[in-house]
């Protein structure tokens, strides 16, 4: 019978698995909202994560991370910055959705990993290894051949991949755990996402609680409620899969979300796709497959320094410190990449 180790990490691995086939899913969500427009379901989108994230909150009792977070006007100052780029990025994806561009939506995923990478050497000044060069340089001559297959520069794509870099490096400085990231990112956002939605009702152009005959039905305000619901859960699931699973494992199950997407698209919505635009996509799925390879080899060699350094910590009675010098020997310039 496994232990609890290997039960925790089957758990985890469950989680990661739903959290991003969720998130790959969310094509087929978007459009049961309509005929509400995408700044109409952003709104909505805004205001019921806050209620679900904060009976995640009232269920778990979590409330400790508060008080001190609003002692910290640069962490708070972050964390607004945060929801206003996660904000861009929640509207042109569910616009993009609605507007049958589901395919280039899931190349702004495939394409967020190279676009963190060069954040790294843009903004934390880090040193990337020559895998992770070659890596960027194919998906930058991608990024060239799919504007010739779309006839334009694939905005939607390159607004999601830096949007959500420009976020996860944000939320790294911040330091919160997912749910509580949202719980705070939501907050900032609630009170502009509620009066936008006033302003709809009074412009005419909104649509929840429109029940009476002829309108929208409860069943769309009650997607619009659900669109809370279904942003925080997954959430939750992949904080539940951080923390039992390696970041190496993560890494792999971080494409299973924009593939999905890239099926549905072409499967479900029938989008086209040219010549130009799968050679373009080509390029992206080996600049990942580079990537990939790297992480799994820098991985091993982690792991075989650490075997090394136990060896040779039993043999020679040294303490784990000097032993794992010992054993990784010159000092490696590069630093890893989680």
């Amino acid at each position: 019978m496994p232990d609890t180790t290997q039960q925790e990490a089957g758990r985890g691995l469950w989680c990661g698995f739903a959290a991003y086939g969720i998130w790959g899913l969310f094509p087929l969500f978007w459009p049961l909202l309509e005929p509400g427009a995408a700044d109409d379901i952003l709104a909505n989108r805004m205001v019921w994560s806050l209620v679900a994230v904060v009976l995640m909150l009232v269920v778990q009792r979590h409330w400790g991370w508060i008080r001190p977070l609003l002692r910290q006007p640069r962490r708070l100052a972050m964390l607004g910055a945060a929801a206003t780029v996660i904000s861009i990025n929640w509207g042109v994806y569910i616009w993009g959705v609605n507007t049958g561009h589901v395919v280039e939506t899931s190349l702004g995923y495939f394409i967020n990993p190279l676009v963190t990478i060069a954040f790294g050497v843009l903004v934390l000044k880090e040193r990337l290894r020559r895998a992770q060069w070659v890596a960027v340089g194919i998906g930058a001559l991608a990024v060239v051949v799919l504007t010739i297959g779309y006839g334009r520069l694939p905005w939607i794509a390159l607004t999601l991949a830096f949007s959500f870099a420009t976020y996860g490096l944000l939320k790294k400085k911040v330091g919160l755990s997912g749910l509580e990231s949202l719980a705070a990112e939501s907050a900032f956002m609630f009170p502009f996402a509620l009066g936008y939605l006033v302003y709809l009702e009074v412009a005419g152009r909104g649509t929840f609680g429109h029940t009476a005959p002829g309108e929208y039905g409860w069943g769309h305000t009650g997607l619009l409620v659900l669109s809370g619901v279904i942003t925080a859960v997954p959430l939750l699931l992949f904080g539940t899969a951080a923390v039992r699973v390696p970041l190496s494992v993560l890494g792999l199950l971080q494409y299973l979300a924009p593939v999905f997407q890239f099926l549905i698209g072409v499967t479900v919505f029938h989008e086209s796709m040219p010549t130009a635009r799968w050679a373009g996509f080509t390029l992206v799925w080996a600049a990942l497959a580079v990537l990939t390879w790297d992480a799994l080899r820098r991985v091993r060699a982690d792991r075989a320094r650490s075997s090394a350094a136990a060896v040779a910590t039993s043999a020679a009675g040294a303490t784990p410190a000097t032993a794992a010098a010992a054993a990784a020997g010159p000092a490696d310039t590069v630093p890893v990449r989680p």
